[in-house]
C-alpha cells in the first residue's frame, strides 16, 4: 500500500497544513468538512502538494522533516518544486 505526504494550503489565510495518509483523496475531504479539528478553523483548503512512499515511515520521516522547517518560504519551495529536498 502506498502512503502519501500532503501539504494544504489555507485560501482564507495562507497557513499551511502537513498530514500523512494512504488515500489522501479522502483525507482531503475530511479537511474540506471540518472533520479535524486543527484545521476546521481555517478552512477551506487547496491541496497544494502531495508525495508517494512505499512505507507510512517513509512519509512520516518527511513530514517531520518538513514541519521541522518551521518556515513559511521554506514550504512554500518545496510547493513550487524549487527545492530537492
Amino acid at each position: 500500500m502506498k502512503h502519501y505526504l500532503y501539504v494544504l494550503e489555507s485560501q482564507n489565510d495562507g497557513s499551511y497544513y502537513i498530514g500523512v495518509s494512504n488515500n489522501p483523496k479522502r483525507r482531503f475531504r475530511e479537511h474540506q468538512a471540518g472533520y479535524s479539528l486543527s484545521t476546521k478553523s481555517r478552512r477551506p483548503w487547496r491541496l497544494a502538494h502531495i508525495e508517494e512512499f512505499d512505507t507510512i515511515q517513509q512519509a512520516y520521516l518527511r513530514e517531520r522533516y518538513l514541519k521541522s522547517l518551521k518556515k513559511h518560504n521554506s514550504i512554500k519551495k518545496i510547493i513550487q518544486g524549487n527545492n530537492p529536498n
